[in-house]
């Protein structure tokens, strides 16, 4: 018969231990399962850091077009999708994910002259339409339709600006998830694309003039060929672009080549007197204000907020009054009005005081300020008027998110959306006069939400930190049950995970189990404090958190550890990797995706060393051994049972390179000792995940939960 290593291995995949069985560290070699995993060759490369001698036997593999790579991907993907393929209920996951999908989306309407602009997808497309009408309730016309610019949907809009008066789009393009942007220009009432074109374009959007005769715009040197992928970003320039020119005859508005890591995004303001340059480095939560008066032609660039000390955001003007959200001086932020004549901090107004609730985000249209704040994550909503005084709430159908409220100063109208976990998107528009909200376009999803439920709870961090998390289900759902969840984080770059819409969580809903999203350090739901407890040296107490979540979630009988899942891209690929490597035990299965595994590596590579803001660097020996005792890669113990996993990644995602993917990967099928499978899916022609066709959505989400089904065992 078997032995009781074994048979304690086939209960951690396929169902709860009982209370007192624990999951053995590793299974004999003569007992493993039957999936062979490609061979991956090992080379004897060393890199010393510090003194301190690291290993990296799959360097190779960091370039993604060398023909033993090429190898190296298809044989991973053969193996993941005879796998996933012979899983019975993937097709009708995938069906019912099809069918659920299907419904009509909207983005929020921007006015501009007397036009109405919008993006609608009809449920299937696989990329949204942007359409023009004359009024709101007017019958819309197409004006561009990404859907035939490739037969596999892999070619998107990137972002768009129209001008003031309503006759030019400013759009960008993106081809195969590429954060690299193409920008060309529209004429609205012609439905003719101009002659403008501008190439090179990466963390930037466009700003028009009031005139609508020329946009300023962010761009990077052309890079070498062959290394658009994979180079690093560094040395933006600031340009303007003259409608009807070539982008060689653009005008330099503003380089610094003795710092190299500095980013500019520059912004007219309404009235077409300053242009705004907001200085940015990396992902540092703190950006410089510089400005130049477009009223006179040899005027030079002021620095107004300078070094790096605080968070501002430009919200508008009076003349020489400019307004800001700001954390200087106020962690959970404040607005104040800073005059150009008497710019020292103890002569700033306070508009907007800081309070109790984190302002996540303002906006200024039609003289009225809207604060968006959050209390535990979930959105309330205040007006002000431009001296400060409040106005009222903006009442919010239930308990969710919200977000929009842009617009100018001259607006009588501006428009918001409001999700949930249960609440499929809803687009209002405000009537600023009136101070009422009236549905503009509303998703209809074919499911009946009253039959879900999401509650909050709260639970405790390793150190005591209060950490909440947001847990939906069917409400027939019956508690104590050990059902399968689905846990997923993110916890950086100040990013907050508010309440949000997911037709993949409800297909998994649909089958019984439980969705778990946490809220955890690192993010920004509680403000500045929040965000830095979870960076650099503190980046521990994001994994803590989430492990805390998890424990929750077992001891209140929601699930057993056998059958949770945790789930995460990205900053979260990184959270999914540093629970597996450090709490194998814990969890039944692990969803990382386009993750950042190689923490001793990753600012070597296209936009990497932003981060550094929120890692740290290698190159730092007191960084260097922190990020060693947490690296996903560099903490894989050979002869451990590691939980099955399911790498998700893109072949030329140009923002995570899948070097990152494709080293973990290797690295924890060679330690792999138990029959749990460890896999990776490599997609082609696609990125980061912006952009990606709704039908390569789809595809991968049916294979994530179908993975799922079968190694926790859900019916």
């Amino acid at each position: 018969g078997p032995t009781a290593a074994v048979v304690a291995t086939f209960l951690v995949l396929f169902g709860c231990s009982p209370s007192n069985a624990k999951a053995p560290p590793s299974v004999n070699d003569e007992e493993r399962t039957t999936l062979m995993y490609p061979e991956t060759r090992q080379s004897d490369h060393v890199d010393v850091y510090h003194g301190n001698e690291v290993t990296d036997p799959y360097r190779w593999l960091e370039d993604p077009d060398s023909p033993e790579t090429r190898k190296w991907i298809e044989a991973q993907n053969s193996l993941t999708f005879r796998f996933l393929e012979e899983i019975p209920q993937r097709e009708s996951i995938k069906r019912r994910l099809t069918e659920l999908w299907n419904f009509e989306r909207f983005g929020r309407p921007r006015r501009h002259g007397d036009r109405y602009f919008y993006t609608r997808n009809d449920g299937l497309q696989n990329q949204s339409v942007l359409y023009v009408a004359d009024a709101l309730d007017a019958k819309p016309r197409v004006l561009l339709d990404p859907n035939k610019w490739s037969p596999d949907g892999t070619v998107s809009l990137a972002g768009w600006q129209v001008s003031e008066d309503g006759k030019y789009l400013a759009y960008g393009i993106s081809k195969s998830g590429s954060d690299w942007r193409e920008w060309k220009v529209l004429d609205v009432n012609r439905g003719q694309i101009r002659s403008d074109h501008l190439k090179w374009i990466r963390n930037s959007g466009v700003s028009w003039t009031p005139d609508g005769t020329g946009m300023y715009y962010s761009r990077y040197r052309e890079p070498p060929e062959g290394e658009l992928s994979t180079d690093i970003d560094q040395g933006q320039q600031l340009y303007y672009h003259e409608l009807g020119t070539r982008q060689d005859e653009d005008r330099l508005i503003y380089e610094r080549p003795d710092e190299k890591e500095w980013g500019f995004g520059g912004l007219v303001t309404e009235d077409g007197q300053y242009l705004i340059i907001s200085v940015w480095k990396g992902t540092l939560r703190k950006n410089q204000i510089f400005y130049k008066a477009l009223d006179e032609s040899e005027s030079s660039i002021v620095e107004l907020l300078t070094g790096f000390d605080a968070q501002y955001e430009f919200l508008g003007n009076d003349g020489a009054t400019f307004f800001f959200n700001t954390d200087k001086a106020a962690p959970l932020h404040r607005v104040v009005a800073i005059d150009l004549k008497s710019p020292e901090m103890d002569s700033w107004r306070e508009i907007i005081p800081e309070e109790s609730q984190t302002l996540d985000d303002v906006s200024l249209v039609g003289d009225q300020f809207f604060a968006e704040y959050l209390q535990d994550a979930i959105t309330h909503v205040k007006r002000y008027d431009v001296e400060g005084r409040l106005l009222g709430d903006v009442r919010l159908p239930g308990v969710g998110s919200a977000g929009g409220f842009k617009g100018r100063r001259t607006d009588s109208e501006t428009f918001y959306s409001f999700t949930s976990f249960t609440t499929p998107p809803i687009i209002y528009r405000y009537d600023l006069s009136a101070g009422t909200s009236d549905i503009f376009r509303q998703a209809h999803v074919d499911f009946e939400s009253d039959n879900y439920q999401t509650t909050q709870v709260f639970c405790a961090s390793r150190d005591g930190t209060r950490i909440p998390m947001f847990i939906s289900h069917r409400r027939d759902l019956k508690l104590p049950g050990e059902h399968p969840v689905i846990l997923y984080g993110y916890g950086g770059f100040n990013i907050s995970l508010t309440p949000y819409f997911s037709t993949t969580a409800l297909v998994w809903m649909e089958m019984g189990g439980v969705y778990a999203v946490a809220n955890l350090r690192g993010g920004g739901e509680y403000g500045r404090q929040w965000h830095e407890a979870g960076t650099v040296h503190n980046k521990q107490n994001v994994f803590d958190d989430f492990a805390a979540a998890a424990r929750w979630l077992v001891d209140k009988k929601y699930t057993c550890s056998e059958k949770l899942a945790i789930q995460g891209g990205s900053n979260g690929g990184l959270l999914v990797g540093a629970i597996t490597t450090q709490h194998p035990e814990l969890i039944g299965a692990a969803l990382p995706s386009v993750g950042v595994f190689d923490m001793l590596r990753y600012h070597k590579f296209t936009i990497g060393w932003m981060w550094k803001s929120d890692y740290g660097s290698s190159d730092d020996p007191n960084e260097f051994k922190t990020l060693r005792s947490y690296s996903p890669l560099h903490n894989i113990s050979p002869g451990t049972c590691y939980p099955p996993t399911l790498i998700t990644t893109a072949d030329h995602d140009d923002r995570v390179v899948p070097g990152h993917s494709f080293k973990y990967a290797a690295a924890l099928q060679a330690a792999q000792s138990c029959p749990a499978p460890v896999l990776i899916r490599i997609e082609t022609k696609a990125g980061h995940g912006a952009g990606k066709p709704t039908s390569m959505i789809i595809e991968e989400a049916a294979d994530k939960l179908a993975f799922l089904v079968r190694v926790l065992n859900v019916d």
